[in-house]
């Protein structure tokens, strides 16, 4: 009967443990969303603003284009974004697929689905100073 009792103790320390390490794991997987959130505006709004909040100063943006690299720091890309939403922007689709958080570093994939492009976006991000950014996104993009 003791060992019963003590197998129920431990595992219900064992569970309140769990519970509490994955609702922490939870508010970081919420707190990695605002910037990604501010990139899904940047895109729906077209307003360089989200992107200057959404990523790093010093952060990279990378694709192939043609064949070749294509490599942008955070100013050049936020230049492509110009305050005037898009003519089919009630046609367009934006999603946060996944989000990883491990520590102070995560991971995560975006779909921009758009009517004649798919971009899919694999992003970076680091809580620096408390607030997460994104450091690096890679993307590619398929016509449909």
């Amino acid at each position: 009967m003791k060992y019963m009792f003590c197998l129920f103790v431990l595992i219900g320390i064992g569970a309140l443990f769990f519970t509490r390490e994955a609702t922490a794991q939870d508010k970081e997987a919420d707190l990695v969303r605002i910037p990604l959130n501010h990139y899904l505006q940047a895109h729906s709004s077209d307003n360089p603003e989200f992107v200057r909040k959404a990523f790093h100063k010093d952060a990279k943006i990378m694709a192939f284009r043609d064949g070749k690299l294509l490599i942008w720091n955070v100013q050049e890309f936020a230049s492509r974004f110009k305050g005037r939403p898009a003519i089919d922007e009630a046609q367009r689709k934006r999603k946060i697929e996944s989000v990883d958080v491990s520590g102070n570093a995560a991971v995560a994939k975006i779909s921009l689905d758009y009517p004649s492009i798919k971009f899919i976006d694999y992003v970076a991000l680091l809580k620096i100073d408390g607030e997460w950014k994104i450091v690096n996104k890679t993307f590619c993009a398929e016509l449909k």
